[in-house]
């Protein structure tokens, strides 16, 4: 399957719902419900998992299907409120990752999972 852009994906989303008429359901609270939901979903296989456990998990090609399922029902809220509210998706997140790049310096966080505003 060819690369898309996230124009594309947006796009692809955006006949979706036409199609169904769904305009109607998609506000910008019910499409972060969608998302935080899903996500949720996202993490159910690996609740119980230690770190190592949810590496092997991904080896499994049922769960390896089912856990990208559920990351494309995320990445399908995402691209629909970008694309039905037009949030630049790659222009927020590359301001967001110049944002990051400042809270996390290489000299101070590399190797550390500690959080930016943490001693």
């Amino acid at each position: 399957m060819k690369e898309m852009r996230i124009q594309q994906l947006e796009e692809i989303v955006e006949k979706f719902c036409s199609e169904r008429d769904w305009d109607q359901f998609h506000d910008p609270k019910s499409l972060a419900c969608l998302i935080i939901t899903e996500a949720g979903e996202l993490l159910e296989p690996f609740r119980f998992c230690s770190a190592q456990e949810s590496e092997e998990l991904l080896n499994d090609p049922i769960q390896r299907r089912a856990v990208a399922e559920e990351l494309s029902d995320v990445l399908f809220g995402l691209l629909r409120i970008s694309q039905k509210y037009q949030l630049n998706l790659t222009e927020a997140f590359m301001e967001k990752m110049k944002v990051n790049e400042r809270k996390y310096p290489i000299s101070q966080f590399k190797g550390s999972n500690r959080k930016y505003n943490q001693d």
